[in-house]
């Protein structure tokens, strides 16, 4: 467990919003759109990036594949991809929490 919390902790923004669309079952298109309009078109993810990605999340454990319908894989978190992101969210809450007391809630 530990390795791969060094892995992943700190997570890059892409494998964060694939964990979090990982949360529902959803094959490869899917998830690209769900990041794509979760995050307002900021992220968008070239099938290169997301297909190599989830190869190495299956290969780690944090995801899995449930099933593989007319060529399309479907995925979801297991329970170690689940207690690795919401490590992730309490880093990144702890974060926030830290720039707002320094700086303020408003960024003024």
């Amino acid at each position: 467990m530990e390795q791969i919390i060094k892995k992943y902790i700190p997570m890059t923004e892409t494998t964060y919003y694939t964990l979090l669309a990982l949360k529902e079952e959803r094959h490869g298109y899917a998830i690209m759109q769900f990041v794509s309009e979760l995050t307002e078109n900021r992220i968008r993810m070239g099938t290169g990036t997301l297909y190599t990605m989830l190869g190495r999340l299956v290969e780690d454990g944090l995801i899995e594949i449930v099933s593989n319908e007319n060529g399309k894989k479907i995925y979801r978190l297991t329970p170690l991809g689940g207690d690795i992101l919401k490590k992730e969210i309490a880093r990144l809450g702890k974060q926030l929490k830290n720039g707002e007391d320094i700086y303020g809630k408003d960024g003024a």
